[in-house]
């Protein structure tokens, strides 16, 4: 009957020892996926990089500025009668065109979500370009255009000095030279038109 117990107790503890071994292997694979899957967050989370809120800001203002400078630039190379103002909306599709692909890539890279339609502001400056014609509308869009330029020369130089993301503040440093001589440019073709 002893041999018979301890036989029964040997098997027993052999298939307790089993499980506990299967169990450990078990949990060794799932402590292995879940650091898997922590490493593959890690990972994203060091290419999709966060920015402050105030530079997310200047990022989603500067974006919705210029798709308004681009769309009223492309309105401006149809309606103009001024070739200086057509020769500037040609410049605007340009350069803005430009800063806008760069800014999209930066804010991709750093998981700011940017406009995809121009600010309620910028709509309604748009709609009411759009109704005018000929010098109406070349006085019109010269305003507009000084106007907007001497507001995004402020936004551009505070982001230059302010912005926390280095990104972020070498595009508002590069972008402020190219939105100084825009401004230059218009206010010029401005007094030409006096």
């Amino acid at each position: 009957m002893k041999k018979v117990t301890m036989l029964c107790m040997l098997a027993a503890s052999a298939i307790a020892f089993q499980a506990c071994e299967n169990k450990s292997n078990t949990e060794k694979a799932s402590e292995e996926q879940a650091e898997a899957a922590t490493e593959q967050a890690e990972d994203m989370n060091d290419s999709l990089q966060t920015v402050d809120s105030k530079d997310a800001d200047f990022a989603m203002k500067a974006a919705s500025g210029g798709m308004y400078e681009v769309e009223a630039a492309k309105l401006a190379e149809q309606k103009a009668t001024n070739p200086k103002v057509k020769e500037f909306a040609a410049m605007m599709v340009k350069d803005h065109g430009k800063a806008n692909e760069e800014l999209m890539s930066i804010a991709s890279a750093k998981g700011i979500t940017l406009p995809t339609q121009m600010s309620e502001d910028h709509q309604e400056k748009y709609n009411e370009l759009s109704k005018l014609s000929g010098k109406d509308f070349d006085k019109k869009y010269v305003s507009l255009m000084v106007d907007d330029h001497e507001m995004d020369q402020k936004a551009f130089n505070s982001a230059a000095t302010d912005c926390k993301d280095m990104q972020l503040k070498e595009f508002a440093t590069k972008t402020s030279g190219v939105v100084q001589e825009h401004l230059n440019h218009i206010k010029q073709i401005k007094d030409s038109m006096k």
